[in-house]
């Protein structure tokens, strides 16, 4: 399995090794050793897994959890074709403001973490897109938040040849980062990289 730091600190690309044959293919997405040669600590231990389907269009996030406790996250794309992007809202953080996309789909099986406080949006590319988590903390609605997208400001690189992106209302009515972060709704790095180091230890 290949890795990849990314250009927001602490988030990794991985993509494994793929064995196909004339029955089809054989592939491991998570690989506990490689994970931690490159990030330097284990995976969380998994609190919950979560499935979305999307048809072409839609644009999920930008969506990042409250922290603490904070919500760190392991995503690949096993059906369909996603750009995956990270965005980093930590104030604070040596790479605050940033952003990568990473294109996600079952050709390459790339995978993506995402450290504890940062922000998570993907576009869907193709119609039936699946998109599947691992988490280190069971989802609770009220510490969910997102920002806009569409943020100009930002500058997320959603295709135009979609056409005008499918948000649900939360996320079309979200926040742009610098409204989020005068009314201080955004989590430190401080208090991100405390609740990582915790999920290390458990």
């Amino acid at each position: 399995m290949k890795a990849r730091e990314l250009a927001v600190a602490g988030a990794y690309e991985f993509i494994p090794e793929i064995f196909p044959d004339d029955r089809g293919l054989f592939v491991s997405p998570f690989q506990h050793a490689a994970f931690e040669a490159a990030a330097g600590h284990p995976l969380f231990p998994v609190r919950q897994t979560n499935h979305s389907r999307s048809r072409r269009g839609v644009v999920r996030g930008v969506h990042y959890t409250v922290t603490p406790p904070g919500t760190a996250k392991y995503v690949y794309c096993p059906q369909g074709r996603s750009l995956d992007i990270i965005v980093d809202v930590r104030t604070g953080s040596p790479t605050y403001g940033r952003w990568e996309a990473v294109m996600l789909d079952p050709a390459e099986f790339r995978c993506m973490y995402f450290p504890v406080g940062v922000g998570h949006a993907f576009v869907a590319l193709e119609d039936d897109t699946v998109m599947s988590y691992m988490l280190s903390e069971a989802y609770t609605p009220e510490h969910e938040l997102a920002l806009s997208a569409l943020d100009p400001e930002l500058g997320l690189p959603i295709p135009e040849e979609l056409g005008e992106p499918i948000v649900s209302p939360r996320d079309g009515a979200a926040p742009t980062l610098e409204e989020a972060r005068r009314a201080g709704l955004l989590p430190s790095y401080a208090a991100s990289q405390a609740v990582e180091r915790a999920l290390w230890d458990r």
